[in-house]
């Protein structure tokens, strides 16, 4: 569907796979796990494939996003691999950069109460030029990497939460 550059990182979480999949996957525990950032998140299907999930960016989060609304539609989900893969319908300050946008997120244990999140996104520019700038790759990722951030934050200090 993509055609063009890819960005890949990882991002070591102190949670298990599983509770970071269980946020993840759910509108509800998403609007929980990341109070502050989120007013509000809308899921149209029941989170499997074409679902659509826009989330409503708190102030602080808009500002720092460039954005006040983000919308994505998954393209994929597998609950035995712990993979998710969303197209990107609107949202970010780089996404006006870009005709298509497609991020994939899959969460791998890593010893005890641990586990790796592998991001990938996968874009092609509106005007067909190669890859974005160093500095606008590293703010398209780093909004993925935060959010994870901010998720394994609220998990280790609610430990029974999505156990």
């Amino acid at each position: 569907m993509v055609a063009g550059c890819v960005i890949a990182e990882e991002c070591a979480l102190a949670v298990s796979a599983n509770r970071m999949w269980k946020v993840s996957c759910s509108g509800n525990a998403m609007l929980k796990a990341c109070a502050g950032s989120f007013d509000a998140v809308d899921v149209e299907g029941d989170g499997g494939p074409d679902s659509v999930t826009t989330l409503k960016l708190s102030a602080a989060a808009a500002a720092a996003a460039g954005c006040g609304v983000v919308k994505s539609r998954v393209l994929a989900r597998d609950d035995a691999a712990l993979v998710l893969r969303n197209e990107v319908l609107e949202g970010s300050k780089v996404s006006g950069q870009l005709k298509s946008q497609v991020t994939e997120v899959k969460f791998e244990a890593a010893g005890d109460g641990a586990c790796v999140a592998k991001f990938k996104v996968e874009y092609e520019r509106l005007d067909g030029g190669g890859e974005l700038t160093a500095e606008d790759q590293a703010e398209l990722i780093g909004g993925y990497l935060a959010l994870m951030k901010i998720v394994e934050t609220y998990l280790v200090a609610n430990p029974t939460e999505y156990a």
